[in-house]
């Protein structure tokens, strides 16, 4: 054999993880939430880190920064060596004091949220011209000049006019390319994202993906890519390890994971994954595959069932009708509060809904789909316009009448913690709205706890239990319980599902289904998440700046897109399959414009056209998304 036949040794890995264990103290004793975990990263190489809430993906992410110990962690066993600048050094053996010329100057991290990672007090060009100067040694001057650089180099427009301004200031997809800027400062040789796009709109999460795309082949950084989300992970990693309970299940390259994996729980997350076109052809919604996961002695097994479609849309006459909707917020500046403008949240936005039917709102932050479920369950007073429930106008009430109407109309929320009383056990916030509305005699409320609850799938015990002593799906359920005790007809759901994994998620868009089927409910689902809406959704639509620009049958919208932003944000979607990375479609490049304007300029609402039966279309001239 040649030498040059001969095949080419493998590069010396940037990061070897030997035998990790971490433990946390508990009153129990040491809770072991990393048993044994063994990888490397090469360089340049990107590895995704998989697995649920709890899998200690993020604790790993920890404990290879050595953060892990100022959160009551301590490495146990174990060893992460990493080929630095100043050689192959042993970080679970570093003392604490040495990591700080690693940490942010060879190994960066970005954080999930980037509010909280962010320091509200100083502008975001102090905050990465800190880094600059603390691990570079540079002065003010250059270290400002860096940072600019940096907030250049993530395609932030106007870098220059972002300098001196403050978290609160930005967006979210801005406030990520901060820290990613912050991240990227020192050059690092490892780039450690920690769920860096989960609470981001689709089309902003595909732009963070492809620039830290970029960024690493300019740089040529390794990344470990921790997420959930599947069809992220086909976006952007070479190989993929599979965590469940603290432990290694699999690992290998990203086609062979998604082409052939090994593991039940690896098949088991995977089929729980949402994929746009799942449904393709069919007309009507269809429950996520049942995903069964069970620990035995044998390991983890998992089984998959096949649910049929679901038909639940009754009677011809519209049980909600909301007619040219507004709804705007005034904008007070100056030492007496002069109003200087309006947000146009919402204009003239049209639609109807049937008993058993959903309606999907859908669209990026800012295009007013949560102001249009908060007005209609009037949390938020309207502008203009008119919400009929039932035939009757809701303005026209008396406030007496429209209080009982609350009864029949209920909100689900995004964060399921932030919802329940901390202080409260959650068979007491079941219990709330049926004492407060007088619905149930007193002697039976226990027993209509029980049946919410067991509604939802949960256990009667479970009522005398403290919210912080359930998972986040388990939240939801009592969310939805709780929104059940006043039997609605319409349930409005805010992002109800953003937040959690993807086996829980399709758990609790099942029962939400289940419940519909069971109890007739009519849902307005909002969201921004195009592939649960898929599963979820009779109808959809689609909204930009406030007004809605596509509405129809979810297969016509869908597989039939005629707006050109429908398109664009379709497009932006996540594809769970790593032979599809590279393809050439069409992006959504920059920031949803504001919806402030001054108090003399009035938005311009295109009317809806009928395309098709059901299917309407806003005529936006062409250069208007594109």
């Amino acid at each position: 054999m040649t030498l040059s036949a001969a095949a080419s040794p493998a590069p010396t890995p940037l990061v070897q993880v030997r035998g990790l264990t971490v433990e946390f103290a508990t009153e129990e004793g040491a809770l072991r939430a990393v048993d044994g975990l063994d990888f490397h990263i090469d360089p340049g190489e990107t590895l995704a880190v998989v697995g649920e809430s709890g899998s200690g993906k993020s604790v790993t992410s920890l404990a290879l920064m050595r953060l892990v110990e100022f959160g009551g962690g301590r490495i146990s066993a174990g060893s992460i060596l990493f080929d630095g600048s100043t050689g192959r050094r042993d970080l679970a053996a570093e003392p604490l004091e040495a990591m700080n010329g690693i940490r942010g100057n060879e190994i960066a991290m970005i954080f999930q949220e980037p509010m909280t990672s962010l320091n509200p007090v100083f502008t975001i060009g102090e905050q990465i011209a800190e880094a600059v100067r603390l691990h570079q040694g540079a002065n003010d001057r250059d270290a400002r000049a860096e940072a600019l650089r940096m907030l250049e180099k993530v395609r932030i427009p106007e870098a220059r006019g972002l300098l001196d301004r403050h978290p609160h200031q930005l967006s979210g997809g801005m406030r990520q390319r901060v820290m990613i800027a912050m991240a990227l400062a020192c050059r690092p040789k490892l780039l450690v994202a920690d769920e860096p796009t989960t609470a981001l709109d689709v089309t902003i999460q595909a732009q963070i993906l492809r620039l830290i795309r970029i960024l690493q082949e300019e740089m040529g950084m390794a990344v470990m890519f921790i997420t959930h989300d599947m069809g992220v992970v086909a976006e952007v990693a070479d190989r993929v390890l599979v965590m469940h309970r603290g432990k290694k299940v699999e690992e290998g390259s990203a086609t062979e994971i998604f082409a052939r994996p090994r593991h039940p729980y690896t098949r088991a997350l995977l089929s729980a994954v949402p994929r746009l076109g799942a449904l393709a052809g069919e007309t009507l919604p269809r429950r996520f595959p049942l995903v069964v996961i069970e620990d035995g002695a044998a390991g983890v097994a998992g089984s998959t069932t096949q649910s049929p479609p679901q038909d639940t849309v009754r009677g011809d006459r519209p049980l909600l009708e909301v007619g040219d909707l507004t709804t705007r917020f005034d904008v007070r500046k100056g030492l007496f509060g002069g109003l200087t403008g309006r947000v146009h949240a919402v204009e003239q936005v049209s639609f109807d809904l049937r008993a058993g039917e959903t309606l999907a709102l859908v669209g990026e932050s800012g295009c007013g789909k949560s102001t249009t479920g908060r007005t209609i369950m009037q949390l938020q007073t309207a502008t203009s316009g008119r919400i009929a429930f039932k035939g009757r106008d809701i303005f026209a009430m008396a406030p007496a009448e429209r209080r009982r109407l609350r009864q029949k109309i209920q909100y689900v929320f995004q964060d399921p913690f932030a919802s329940l009383d901390p202080r409260l056990t959650v068979g007491f916030s079941i219990a709330e709205p049926l004492l407060t509305h007088e619905l149930v005699p007193r002697a039976e409320i226990d027993d209509r706890v029980a049946a919410l609850l067991a509604d939802v799938g949960l256990l009667p015990e479970h009522a005398k239990r403290y919210p912080y002593e359930f998972s986040g799906g388990q939240r939801q359920r009592l969310c939805i319980a709780r929104a059940l005790a006043c039997e609605p007809e319409l349930l409005i759901a805010d992002e109800a599902v953003a937040a959690l994994d993807v086996s829980i998620q399709a758990q609790i868009v099942n029962l939400l289904m289940e419940l519909q089927e069971k109890r007739g409910l009519a849902y307005v689902f909002i969201s921004h998440d195009i592939a649960v809406v898929e599963r979820v959704s009779h109808r959809v639509a689609v909204m930009y700046l406030g007004q809605i620009v596509e509405i129809g049958p979810r297969i016509a919208v869908f597989e039939n897109p005629q707006h050109a932003y429908t398109r664009r944000l379709m497009a932006a979607v996540p594809i769970a399959d790593p032979t599809r990375r590279d393809r050439d479609r069409p992006m959504l490049e920059g920031e949803i414009p504001s919806p402030i304007r001054r108090l003399d300029d009035l938005p311009v609402v295109r009317p809806l056209v009928e395309v098709a039966p059901g299917h309407f279309v806003a005529r936006h001239p062409i250069g208007d998304f594109t």
